[in-house]
């Protein structure tokens, strides 16, 4: 069994409001994130995502920054994280965002017109995040070339699939009576 498959299946379910939350190494940083399961998380991001003339990595923070320096020290591609404060820069883009469980503001620094970008995230839940992501570097004029997420959540709603964007996935799951279940462990390509 795949150490991410495995990681998932063993992952405790907290609910936050009416949103079931799986707990879980990539996700959370709780329970610690092993280096054979960042590995292989990498090792398959690079082999699924479409990295021709990427010019940029971009991850919001936080959990997407330990998946995306890992794949960027493997492919030489640099990293630009989304804050979740802003700095004032020049230049600087403020993302809102809304989730299954919290509304803020994100910001995006160093990431121009016509820049080639990857979009890497640990998660696909209600796709409150990578819509307003990919919303804003399309408003920047950037070219998204590929959008990939370690784990997709199913079931409910999703902003991501409602608005037409296609992001690759590692795996799928969802939660039933308090479980994780793998609904596809190919992930969507």
């Amino acid at each position: 069994m795949d150490q991410l498959r495995k990681s998932l299946l063993e992952a405790p379910v907290v609910q936050k409001g009416d949103y079931h939350y799986f707990v879980h190494p990539i996700s959370d940083g709780v329970p610690m994130l092993r280096p054979e399961l960042l590995r292989e998380i990498v090792i398959r991001i690079v082999r699924k995502a479409d990295l021709t003339d990427v010019d940029k990595i971009v991850a919001p923070e936080a959990m997407g920054i330990h998946i995306s320096t890992a794949v960027s020290l493997m492919t030489d591609i640099p990293l630009v994280v989304v804050r979740k404060r802003d700095y004032g820069l020049e230049d600087e883009v403020e993302i809102s965002k809304e989730t299954g469980y919290s509304e803020s503001e994100m910001y995006i620094n160093d990431v121009r017109e016509g820049d080639r970008v990857l979009v890497l995230d640990d998660v696909l839940s209600t796709g409150g995040t990578l819509t307003s992501l990919l919303d804003a570097l399309g408003a920047i004029g950037a070219e998204v070339v590929d959008t990939v997420v370690v784990i997709k959540k199913v079931g409910g709603v999703n902003k991501v699939e409602e608005s037409g964007y296609e992001p690759k996935t590692l795996i799928n799951v969802d939660v039933v009576d308090g479980e994780v279940v793998i609904v596809d462990e190919e992930g969507d390509d």
